[in-house]
C-alpha cells in the first residue's frame, strides 16, 4: 500500500497513467484519460491531487458537468475557459455554436502542453459531447490531454455518452478505475479512530468518500453507527453552528459549483458563517465558487429537507438568479421547475430551449421546450405557434417522427389561423421534411408546395426559397424527377439572389438525382460540389446531407473505395455536431460496403445494432432492414423472408424510389435463393415505371440481371436500362459473365463475382464458385451450385458445412449450438443475448434458424430435443 505526498492512498498506478499522458502530450502526441468509477471511489480526488502535483508542467483547464434537470450548453467549456480571455471564451460568449469546433483545437494547440479536465460527464449536453467528440478524434496530434470523469452505472446503454465512449475507438485512449481502498488503506484511515476496520469496511465497501464521511462523524458506539453514509453526513450537519446550518442547506438545492456571484446573492451578510463548513472539510472553496465536497454529499443534505423547506429554498435561488444582469437560463428554469413556479418556466424554458438548440445541444433544448408545452395555455397564440413550431423541430431531431408531425401539424394550425403567412410557409417546409422523414412521401411534396404557394408574394426571398428548394427536393425523392429538376432550377436561382448558400447548395444536392441526361460520373460531381460548397460557407445541416446523398449514390455506382472514404470523413462530421439521422443513414451504408466486400460478419453486427435501436429511424429503416434481411438471405436463415417482405411493402406505401430500389433488389435475391420467381415478376412489374428515371438505372440493371439469375424472362426489358449502367451489371446483362465476374472481382465484390461464375454453365467457374460461396457462409447460392454440378454429372464437388457444422448432429454451427444450449438451461433471448454479447435480434434469428434445422415448432420442444441429444 502506497501513500503519495498528496495524502492519496493506494492510488500510484493511476497517477502514473496521468503523468505518462502529460510527457505525451509534451511531445506532441495527445490522447483521452477516462477515469471511470463508482460515486466516491475518488475519481476526481485523483484528478485534482495530479492536476496540483502536475506543478509548471502543464497549463491545467477544469470544467464540470453539473446535475441539472437540462444540461448547460458547453458548461465544461465555459467553465474551463472564464477569465483566460481567449478566443474560446470569446466564441463561447458569442453563442457562435458551430464556431466552438475550431476554437476549442486553437486552445488546445498552444506552446504548453494542457491538460482539459471534464468532471461528471454523464451529466454533459449534447453540444458539450459533439465537441469533445471533435477534440478527441484529432487530439493525437496535439500537446493535450483531456481527462474525462464518469460515474459507473450512470451511462445506460444507448445514452448519448455511452455512444460518446464507443465513438472513442481509434483515438489514443487511456482508461483509469480506481478501486475501492484495502482493508490496510482503511486502517490507515481509521488509525486512533475507535472504528475496527473490519465493521467500516463492512459498512462503506472501501469508497472512499464513504469511509471518510463516516470518519468523520462521532466516535462509533452502538448509539451512533449510521445506516448509511447519507446518515453519517447528515450528523456531521447537525453539529454545525444554527447560521452555518441554514446557509449549507441553502446551497445544497444547487447542483455542482455554485458561482461567487449566486452565493453572494443568497448568504449576504451571512457568507463567513459559512467558514466552520470549509474548516470541517463539507464544502471547499474552488476558484470559481463554492462547493459541496462531493456531489453525494450535497444530495444526502438537499434530500433530508421537507418539500415545503425545499421548495422556499428554490425559490430563494430563483428570484437571485432572475435579479442577474445576464440572467443564466438553465439554472433559472432548473430552480423554477423545483420551486414549483409554472409563470417563471413559461417566461424563461423556451429561451433556454432556443439557446440550447443553437449551442447545438438538441437533447437539452427539447427538455426546455417540453417544460414549456406543458403549460401551452398561459401563453397567447402568436408564442404557442412559435414554440410549437420549434418543439416540433427538436422532435424530429430525436427521431420522434411521429411527434413532430403532431406539434409541427398544430403549429401550422395556429400560423393559419392567425394569417401570418411568412410564418405558415416555413412552418410548412419543417412539417413537409417530418412527413418525408415518417416515411410519407406524398404527403411530405403535398405539403411543400403548399409552403411555396404561401410564401410566393409574402415578401421573404429568402422564405420562398427554402420552400422551394424543399418541394423541388421531396419531388425528386419521391421520382418526379422532369417537374423537380425545373423547381430546383428556379430554387437555385431564388437562393443565389438573395445569398443562401446553404439553399443552392441542397438544389445541387438534389439535382443528382433529378436533373435527366446525366453520367454517374457527372450526378457524383454534382454532390461533391454540393458537399464543397456547403463545408466552405459552414452550412453544416447541407453538409451533412452532402455526405448522405454522396454515399448513396456511390453505392449505387459500386464506387466502393470512394464510398469508404465517403462514409469515413461523413460520420466523424455528422456524429461530431449531432446529425444523428444522417450519422444513421451513413452507418448503413458501412454495412452495405461491408456486405459487399464479403465481410459479412462485421456487416451482421452493425446492422443488428441499428435495426435494433429504440428510437424511430422512420424512412431509414427502408435502408437498414433490407441490407439486414439481404444478410439472412445469404446465410440461409428463414427470417430474411419476414424481413424482406415487410420491407418492400413498407417501401411501396412509402414512394420513395430509394426506397423502392433497396427493398426491392433485396427481395428479388431473396427470391432467387428460395426459387420465388413469381416474386421476381411482381417486384420487376412494380419497378418498371421507374427505370427510366434519373440515377435509376444501377437498381434496375441489377434487378434484371438478378432475374435473369433465377430464370424469369426480361429480353424485352433489356433495352430500358439507359447507357451509364456500371460496368460488372452490363456486362452480366449482355451475357458476358466473364467480364462480369472479373469487374467484379476487381472492385472488391467476391458473392456477385461467385454469382456470375455460377451463371457460366461450365463445370470450371462453377467450381471456382462453390468454394468462394463456402467460404463467405452464403449456404443456399452454395447449394445451389452444387445441384447445377450434380446435374452436369460432375462427381468431385467441394464438401460444403464447415466441420463444425458437420460435427454437430443437427447440422447447426457452433454459435447455434451455443444458443441451443443455452435455450435447454431455460434462458430467454435477452438473457442468451446478454451471455453471448449480441444484440436480442441476432438471437432471434438464431431461434428461427434452430428451429427450421431441428424441425421442431416451439422453444420447449427445441429445448427437450437438445437435452436428448446432450445425452445420446
Amino acid at each position: 500500500m502506497g501513500i503519495g505526498a498528496d495524502g492519496l492512498l493506494e492510488r500510484e498506478p493511476a497517477l502514473a497513467v496521468l503523468d505518462a499522458a502529460a510527457s505525451a502530450a509534451a511531445a506532441g502526441r495527445g490522447s483521452v484519460v477516462l477515469v471511470t468509477g463508482e460515486a466516491g471511489i475518488g475519481k476526481s480526488s485523483l484528478v485534482r491531487a495530479w492536476c496540483a502535483s502536475a506543478g509548471s508542467r502543464v497549463r491545467v483547464l477544469w470544467g464540470a458537468c453539473d446535475d441539472l434537470v437540462t444540461a448547460r450548453a458547453f458548461g465544461p467549456l465555459r467553465d474551463a475557459t472564464c477569465g483566460t480571455g481567449g478566443h474560446l471564451e470569446a466564441v463561447l460568449a458569442e453563442g457562435a455554436g458551430e464556431a466552438v469546433f475550431e476554437a476549442v483545437l486553437g486552445e488546445m494547440s498552444g506552446g504548453e502542453p494542457t491538460a482539459f479536465v471534464v468532471e461528471d460527464l454523464h451529466w454533459a449536453d449534447d453540444a458539450t459531447l459533439d465537441v469533445l467528440g471533435y477534440l478527441a478524434r484529432r487530439i493525437g496530434d496535439l500537446p493535450a490531454v483531456l481527462i474525462v470523469t464518469i460515474r459507473e452505472g450512470a451511462v445506460p446503454e444507448g445514452d448519448p455518452v455511452h455512444r460518446w465512449v464507443g465513438r472513442l475507438a481509434g483515438c489514443p485512449v487511456h482508461r483509469v478505475a480506481p478501486a475501492p481502498l484495502s482493508d490496510a488503506a482503511v486502517d490507515v484511515l481509521a488509525a486512533g479512530s475507535g472504528w475496527d476496520t473490519t465493521a467500516l469496511v463492512e459498512l462503506t465497501g472501501g469508497n472512499p468518500f464513504f469511509v471518510t464521511e463516516v470518519l468523520a462523524g462521532r466516535a462509533p458506539d452502538r448509539f451512533s453507527v449510521p445506516a448509511s453514509v447519507a446518515d453519517a453526513v447528515i450528523a456531521r450537519v447537525a453539529q454545525l453552528g444554527q447560521e452555518c446550518r441554514a446557509d449549507l442547506l441553502q446551497l445544497s438545492v444547487v447542483p455542482g459549483t455554485v458561482p461567487f456571484e449566486l452565493v453572494d446573492a443568497l448568504l449576504g451578510d451571512r457568507l463567513d458563517a459559512l467558514a466552520e463548513a470549509e474548516v470541517r472539510g463539507m464544502i471547499e472553496v474552488r476558484l470559481d465558487g463554492v462547493a459541496f465536497r462531493h456531489e453525494l454529499a450535497r444530495r444526502a443534505v438537499e434530500a433530508s429537507l421537507t418539500g415545503l423547506h425545499r421548495r422556499a429554498l428554490h425559490r430563494a435561488v430563483l428570484a437571485a438568479l432572475q435579479r442577474s444582469p445576464v440572467p443564466d437560463l438553465v439554472r433559472i428554469v432548473h430552480h423554477a421547475t423545483a420551486a414549483g413556479d409554472v409563470d417563471a418556466v413559461v417566461r424563461f424554458a423556451a429561451r433556454a430551449g432556443r439557446e440550447a438548440a443553437a449551442a447545438g445541444s438538441h437533447r437539452q433544448a427539447l427538455a426546455h421546450f417540453e417544460a414549456a408545452v406543458a403549460h401551452l395555455d398561459r401563453l397567447g397564440p402568436r408564442e404557442r405557434a412559435a414554440l410549437l413550431d420549434d418543439h416540433a423541430w427538436e422532435l424530429h431531431n430525436a427521431h420522434r417522427f411521429a411527434d413532430a408531425l403532431r406539434a409541427g401539424g398544430a403549429a401550422v394550425a395556429l400560423y393559419t389561423r392567425l394569417g401570418e403567412q411568412v410564418a405558415l410557409g416555413e412552418a410548412r417546409v419543417r412539417l413537409s421534411r417530418y412527413h418525408y422523414l415518417a416515411g410519407n412521401t406524398e404527403q411530405a411534396q403535398v405539403v411543400a408546395r403548399q409552403a411555396v404557394e404561401d410564401l410566393r408574394g409574402a415578401g421573404s426571398a429568402g422564405a420562398t426559397a427554402h420552400a422551394l428548394t424543399y418541394h423541388g427536393a421531396a419531388l425528386a425523392l419521391g421520382g418526379d424527377t422532369a417537374v423537380a429538376s425545373a423547381v430546383l432550377d428556379e430554387a437555385h436561382a431564388a437562393a443565389e439572389r438573395c445569398g443562401r448558400e446553404d439553399l443552392a447548395a441542397l438544389c445541387l444536392n438534389y439535382q443528382s438525382i433529378a436533373r435527366p441526361g446525366l453520367s454517374g460520373e457527372a450526378r457524383i460531381a454534382l454532390v461533391r460540389e454540393s458537399l464543397e460548397r456547403a463545408l466552405a460557407g459552414g452550412h453544416h445541416e447541407a453538409a451533412a446531407r452532402g455526405y448522405t446523398n454522396l454515399g448513396e449514390l456511390l453505392h449505387r455506382y459500386g464506387r466502393l473505395a470512394e464510398l469508404e472514404a465517403c462514409v469515413t470523413e461523413g460520420l466523424d462530421f455528422t456524429t461530431g455536431r449531432g446529425f444523428w439521422s444522417h450519422a444513421y443513414n451513413l452507418s448503413v451504408h458501412r454495412c452495405l460496403l461491408q456486405l459487399r466486400r464479403g465481410e459479412w460478419d462485421a456487416a451482421g453486427e452493425g446492422l443488428a445494432a441499428l435495426v435494433d435501436r429504440d428510437e424511430d429511424p422512420g424512412m431509414l429503416r427502408l435502408y437498414a432492414e433490407p441490407a439486414h434481411g439481404r444478410l439472412l438471405a445469404r446465410r440461409g436463415d428463414p427470417a430474411a423472408e419476414d424481413v424482406l417482405t415487410t420491407a418492400w411493402e413498407r417501401g411501396r406505401r412509402q414512394g420513395s424510389v430509394l426506397g423502392l430500389a433497396y427493398t426491392g433488389t433485396a427481395l428479388v435475391e431473396w427470391a432467387l435463393l428460395n426459387g420465388r420467381t413469381d416474386v421476381v415478376a411482381a417486384v420487376l412489374d412494380e419497378w418498371r415505371r421507374h427505370a427510366g428515371r434519373p440515377a435509376a438505372e444501377p437498381a434496375w440493371a441489377e434487378l434484371l440481371r438478378y432475374a435473369q439469375r433465377a430464370g424469369v424472362p426480361v429480353t424485352p426489358l433489356l433495352d430500358t436500362v439507359p447507357e451509364g449502367c456500371p460496368e460488372p451489371w452490363a456486362a452480366a446483362l449482355r451475357g458476358d459473365w466473364r467480364a462480369a465476374a472479373r469487374a467484379f472481382e476487381a472492385a472488391g465484390e467476391p458473392y456477385e463475382a461467385a454469382l456470375e461464375l455460377m451463371a457460366s454453365g461450365a463445370v470450371e467457374p462453377m467450381l471456382q464458385a462453390v468454394r468462394a460461396l463456402d467460404d463467405l457462409g452464403a449456404t443456399p447460392a452454395a447449394s445451389a451450385a452444387r445441384r447445377r454440378l450434380r446435374e452436369l454429372g460432375v462427381r468431385t464437388i467441394p464438401r460444403g458445412p464447415q466441420a463444425a457444422t458437420r460435427a454437430h448432429p443437427a447440422g447447426l454451427t457452433s454459435r447455434q449450438a451455443d444458443v441451443l444450449d443455452l435455450l435447454a438451461e431455460g434462458l430467454t433471448n435477452a438473457e442468451i443475448a446478454q451471455r453471448l454479447v449480441v444484440s436480442v435480434r441476432t438471437v432471434d434469428h438464431h431461434v428461427s434458424t434452430i428451429l427450421g434445422k431441428l424441425g421442431v415448432p416451439s422453444r420447449r420442444h427445441a429445448s427437450r430435443l437438445a437435452r436428448s441429444l446432450a445425452s445420446a
